[in-house]
């Protein structure tokens, strides 16, 4: 390696940096290749640094102008890779699937292509195109290994990522995950829970189950209750103190499910149901296969069996034929459900979908105007739904960098058990992420709440050591944590856990 590779490396080892765009399973996907670097000899490269040695792009593919963002980010690095001998990149993810061949000859600096099924041979495409030095593309057409069997790197001590599936068996006419994704394929239970249990005893509190269809886990392995099973499963693990999942699909969502959320204490009053259109007609062409009254019917139940439970919803707005009555439709069923967050998507075409072809396009104006008034009415219910949070007691998990104020207003942040945001008033005692805090909630805004007086209770956890040993452990060396197998996970929990690309 020359001088000139040596200047951005740590200690005269290669660094690396992966950049993720996408849905939870890309985050978790950049997990393992971060893993996976750092097991073959890389090191993270420091934050602020120009450019490190090998840079990686995870990428999706499911929004209109998704190629448009990566070319434009691999052009900024062109120049840098030229005045740099040695320094390569990489490009995986949906949109490395999607494109394959298209992505060397638009962007011929780019060392390495690999698919979604193929994440775990990064470190060898990277070595081979080195020694041959030309571009090597490899993109599996099926998954060669369940993606939890290889290192991983987890951003957070206290709250992993558990994936229970890969792929899904939908056909919405919106989406293109199925087709660079593939099939569903399901992880044995047994495997699921013993990840688990290896996180609980490294410290970790809090899990989310993740499938880009998760409820409907079993349908690969013939048990139609086999989710459900799961839940109640992980209510059983000592030291587990939060469970959630996402995302789940309103066909595959079932009586024995809303159950076994009641009665499991540590499975948290949270559901993300993704909505996408409240008009039948819509959900038809969209081919979902559930209508208004189900999935009305659905949130219902939910609430009858868990009555402060948050429920969070995708929708999209300006699908191909979508009428003014058709909207109005959605708009209503927002009134109805009243969701306490929503995640809207004005509609735009992804290529390789049905979606794509339809006739009645939606002029981007009429659109706009939509999305405006979606957003302003789940504005006011958000708000709404979270006033009535004023005068509660609640159990607030730590977390780490989600109140970006915190440092200017003496607060800190953390999540409620249905996962809203709430920023409270920093105790005197010492409090890390992980730990567990008791507030009383004194103001609402529409998407966090305040609690305003002292910290009533704080009990500090497992998790709580486990992000204090880790942290003084990145700070005595740059390589960070190496996690060996099973110890996978999350970085901390999003909000309102969402699918980030509506596709769900």
């Amino acid at each position: 390696m020359s001088s000139i590779d040596r200047s951005q490396s740590v200690g005269g080892t290669r660094t690396y940096e992966v950049r993720t765009y996408g849905c939870q399973m890309n985050v978790h996907d950049s997990e393992r290749l971060s893993g996976l670097l750092e097991d073959a000899g890389y090191v993270r490269a420091p934050e602020g640094a120009d450019a490190a040695d090998v840079v990686v792009f995870n990428t999706c593919a499911v929004r209109e102008n998704a190629d448009n963002k990566l070319y434009g980010n691999l052009g900024h690095l062109a120049p840098k890779k030229a005045s740099r001998p040695g320094m390569q990149i990489a490009v995986g993810g949906c949109l490395a699937q999607k494109d394959r061949d298209t992505i060397v000859k638009r962007a011929p600096w780019v060392d390495v292509v690999f698919g979604t099924h193929n994440i775990g041979k990064l470190p060898v495409l990277l070595e081979r195109a080195r020694v041959q030095d030309e571009a090597q593309v490899e993109i599996a057409e099926s998954l060669e290994a369940f993606p939890s069997t290889l290192p991983t790197r987890r951003e957070s001590a206290y709250a992993a990522w558990v994936s229970i599936s890969v792929g899904c068996n939908n056909t919405c006419t919106f989406c293109i995950v199925p087709a660079l994704r593939g099939k569903e394929k399901d992880r044995r239970p047994g495997d699921i829970l013993a990840e688990i249990e290896a996180l609980v005893a490294e410290g970790v509190s809090e899990i989310t189950l993740l499938g880009q269809n998760v409820n409907a886990y079993g349908s690969d392995i013939g048990d139609r209750e086999a989710f459900s099973k799961l839940l109640r499963a992980c209510g059983k693990i000592d030291g587990l103190e939060r469970v959630r999942f996402t995302s789940p699909h309103p066909r595959d969502f079932t009586d024995d499910v809303i159950a076994a959320m009641a009665e499991t204490p540590n499975v948290m009053p949270q559901l993300h149901m993704p909505l996408q259109s409240g008009s039948d007609p819509v959900l038809k062409a969209m081919r979902r296969s559930y209508r208004q009254e189900r999935f009305l019917g659905i949130i219902e139940k939910v609430r009858a069996a868990i009555p402060h439970a948050a429920i969070s919803t995708d929708i999209i707005v300006g699908f191909p034929g979508e009428t003014e009555e058709d909207f109005e439709q959605t708009l209503h069923v927002v009134r109805e459900a009243r969701f306490a967050q929503a995640f809207t998507f004005q509609y735009s075409k992804r290529p390789g979908t049905p979606a794509a072809e339809m006739d009645g396009q939606i002029p981007k104006k009429v659109v706009q105007e939509r999305y405006e008034r979606l957003v302003a009415l789940q504005e006011e219910i958000s708000w709404e739904e979270n006033k009535k949070q004023v005068g509660r007691t609640l159990e607030l998990m730590v977390a780490e960098g989600e109140g970006r104020k915190d440092d200017t207003t003496h607060r800190l942040s953390g999540r409620a058990p249905d996962n809203r945001l709430v920023h409270f008033t920093k105790p005197e005692q010492d409090v890390r992420p992980g730990d567990v805090v008791t507030v009383e909630i004194t103001y609402a805004a529409p998407h966090h709440l305040l609690a305003e007086g002292p910290v009533l209770d704080v009990r500090r956890t497992r998790a709580g050591d486990a992000w204090e040993k880790r942290n003084a452990a990145e700070q005595s060396k740059p390589v960070g944590v190496m996690l060996g197998l099973p110890k996978i996970g999350a970085p901390e929990p999003l909000p309102a856990v969402a699918s980030g690309c509506g596709c769900d």
